[in-house]
């Protein structure tokens, strides 16, 4: 009989131009995911999310694979810095459990901490200065109130200023870009963990951390631009997994 696990994932940045992940997503709904305890999505499901009343028929989609999986299993879900957006309009058409933006979660008997992990990435001060300002509730009602087509107009915008900062970053942006160890080990700390799960960094791997309360480890996602990546835990087993799209 096969042990119990559950399944985490993120940075999909599922977009209509690449109907590529979309697939692969959904055939992961429907095959690993099915056979799963929970499945906890640590934010950046979206490429960019402009609103819940957004008619665009990939999310009708993705909310309908998501439906019918949740059906079975609880699905949980973290915002990120692309999808912050997300309400709990498409979260109950998904059927998605929202998460505060840090939880500490029992895992088969493991305290975990897990969350997007945007916010360890305190060396990157202009980001974490804006990341302060559209976490504010009021500006993100604003954002929301604004028209449809204007919310449109700045979501293309932000994807091609995106492309073109990313291609012009240096090596030393991206070491910026990472997240800052202390910090890592302060929120462990903080948390009373040793095991933290995140995304963001795009930088899949598991990394050992040293903890006032004996050694720790840190459990980074994938993102899905060239593969299918996510963690699987069961009672006595961690482990990344990366498939073809």
């Amino acid at each position: 009989m096969a042990k119990p696990y559950s399944l985490f994932i993120a940075d999909l940045h599922l977009a209509a131009d690449r109907p590529d992940i979309t697939q692969a997503f959904l055939r992961f709904l429907q095959q690993e995911a099915a056979q799963a305890d929970a499945l906890y999505i640590l934010g950046d499901l979206f490429e960019v999310w402009i609103g819940d009343d957004n008619p665009e028929p990939l999310l009708d989609q993705v909310a309908a694979g998501l439906a019918q999986l949740s059906q079975q299993l609880p699905v949980y879900f973290t915002h990120g810095n692309r999808d912050f957006l997300l309400r709990e309009r498409y979260a109950r058409r998904a059927g998605m459990q929202l998460l505060p933006p840090a939880n500490v979660i029992d895992l088969y008997g493991t305290p975990t901490l897990i969350m997007h992990g945007d916010s360890l990435c305190t060396l990157d001060v202009d980001y974490q200065k804006f990341r302060r300002w559209w976490d504010q509730r009021w500006w993100q009602n604003l954002m929301l109130a604004m028209p449809l087509w204007y919310r449109q107009h700045l979501a293309r915008k932000a994807r091609r200023k995106s492309a073109a900062y990313k291609a012009s970053l240096t090596e030393e942006a991206n070491t910026i870009m990472d997240v800052t160890p202390d910090e890592v080990v302060r929120v462990m700390n903080e948390a009373g963990v040793r095991h933290l799960i995140h995304g963001h960094t795009h930088r899949p791997k598991i990394h050992q951390v040293s903890l006032a309360q004996g050694d720790g480890k840190r459990y980074v996602l994938g993102d899905w631009y060239q593969q299918a990546s996510y963690l699987k835990v069961s009672a006595d087993d961690w482990q990344l997994y990366f498939e073809e799209l």
